[in-house]
Formats: structure tokens, C-alpha cells, sequence
């Protein structure tokens, strides 16, 4: 396993000009979850990410890890003791019966093999208390390992009043983690998603929403480091606002070390 994550650091130093910093051996290893594509055509898997989350973290003084999905939790475990943070990705929508519900239509679940990898991979780091930002379908991800539940569909089960496809502004509470790491109480963010935490699961708390009552961010109660948050910030035009999350956390991993 050693050996599998030495490769993939060096993969991804070399597929990221700049990222091969003086400090790069002593900066904190951050693993980035990973899409499972399968090609029927070609009967073969691929491990799919986009490039800009291991930008965000590289351009902010961390070692960018991506983690394939396996479903061999001695493997996930080695994931967990040796990264100092994670960051969780978007994709595809969880299966309603993780949370008790059966399917509205416009459900398109994850693949299994992805399903059964990272919900195991979620349960293990949440218990080991390291640092963890979950993005989209990372957020509502965590949310449902904590035993929360989602609103499948906005558009239909809430309205469409604000385009969650888009960007938009979002209201966040004062004190809150998020608020101190932006400096602000409110936010214009892009956002790609049709659904959204309904039920909070235990050990997550809400600190942002959007004009019709969606819940935009949420945070770890106890433990370290923990940021949730439905929109991406590896993906605005604003470096800044991608920069102070995904730098905090770096920061909050470097500490963990």
C-alpha cells in the first residue's frame, strides 16, 4: 500500500508543474476521492478526477493523493493512518435506501463499486477525527453516513426560486467556522447539484443556507478540522474564496500532522 500511494504522489507531482515546492516532502498528504467510471465498450474501470481539486490543494501547500475506490477496508484503513486530510468529491447521488427512502425519478445513483468504497472510507476517517472538507455530493455524502437524510430532488421538492446549477448567494452564521476561514457572512458560490442535506446527521452542524432554505454548509462538531460545503470552491473564478478553504484545510492538516 505504501508503495501505491509513493506512485500516485509522484503521478500527480508530475502531472502538476509548480507543485514540487522546496517543502514538498514535509507538506501534508491530502487524499482526494475519486470518480469510478466504467467503459462497457472496453469491458475496463478507469479512476477518474477532475484536475482542479488537486490544483486547489497543491497550489495551497499540500501533496495532492488521488484515492482509488476498493472495497478492501485493510486498504482504507492504511488511507486513514497514513493521510493527514481528505477531501471529498462530487458526482453522482447517493442511493435513497442508504436513508430510508425509495427513489424519486431523477436519481442517477453511484456506481456500487464507489458507493461501497467511500461509504466505508467516510465512517473510518469521521472516527479518526482528522481534518476532512467534503464538497457536493461530499457534504451530503458525510451527512448520510451520520445517519441524515437528503431532499432528492430540489427543483421538485422545493422549487426554483434560486438555480442550484449556478452561481448564487448563500448566508452564512456568524462564528462559524466558514465565517472566520472567509472573513464574510455571505458569499456568491457556484453550485452543480439537484440535491441537498434534508435531516442533519449526528455530529454535523448547519452554518450557511441559500434564500429558499437550502442547507449550503455544514460543520463537524467535535473533532478536527471538519467543512462541508454543497457548492465548489476548486471550481470559481474567485481564487481567493477557493484558496481560504482549501488552505485551511492544508493548515488544519499540517497541525494534524
Amino acid at each position: 500500500m505504501r508503495r501505491l500511494l509513493v506512485i500516485l504522489w509522484f503521478g500527480v507531482l508530475a502531472a502538476c508543474p509548480g507543485c514540487q515546492g522546496e517543502n514538498a516532502h514535509t507538506a501534508p498528504l491530502i487524499g482526494i476521492t475519486s470518480v469510478y467510471e466504467w467503459d462497457e465498450k472496453k469491458d475496463s474501470a478507469s479512476t477518474v478526477v477532475d484536475f482542479a481539486y488537486i490544483r486547489a490543494v497543491a497550489e495551497n501547500g499540500g501533496v495532492p493523493l488521488v484515492l482509488p475506490t476498493v472495497k478492501n477496508e485493510a486498504i482504507l484503513r492504511q488511507y486513514v493512518d497514513q493521510l493527514d486530510g481528505l477531501v471529498l468529491i462530487g458526482g453522482d447521488d447517493i442511493p435513497p435506501s442508504a436513508y430510508g427512502q425509495e427513489p424519486h425519478e431523477t436519481v442517477k445513483p453511484l456506481p456500487a463499486q464507489r458507493y461501497e468504497s467511500e461509504r466505508k472510507l467516510i465512517a473510518l476517517w469521521l472516527a479518526s477525527g482528522k481534518p476532512v472538507l467534503g464538497v457536493c455530493l461530499g457534504m451530503q455524502f458525510t451527512n448520510v453516513v451520520s445517519r441524515g437524510t437528503l431532499i432528492q430532488d430540489i427543483p421538485s421538492q422545493v422549487g426554483t426560486k434560486i438555480d442550484h446549477r449556478k452561481y448564487h448567494d448563500v448566508q452564512i452564521e456568524r462564528g462559524s467556522s466558514l465565517a472566520k476561514i472567509l472573513g464574510a457572512e455571505e458569499a456568491s458560490v457556484f453550485s452543480s447539484h439537484h440535491q441537498a442535506v434534508k435531516d442533519v446527521g449526528s455530529g454535523l452542524k448547519v452554518i450557511a443556507h441559500s434564500e429558499d432554505g437550502v442547507i449550503e454548509a455544514l460543520e463537524r462538531v467535535h473533532g478536527g478540522f471538519g467543512l462541508f460545503v454543497q457548492w465548489h470552491p476548486e471550481q470559481m473564478d474567485d481564487t481567493r474564496h477557493r484558496d481560504a478553504i482549501y488552505g485551511a484545510l492544508v493548515r488544519a492538516s499540517v497541525t494534524a500532522k
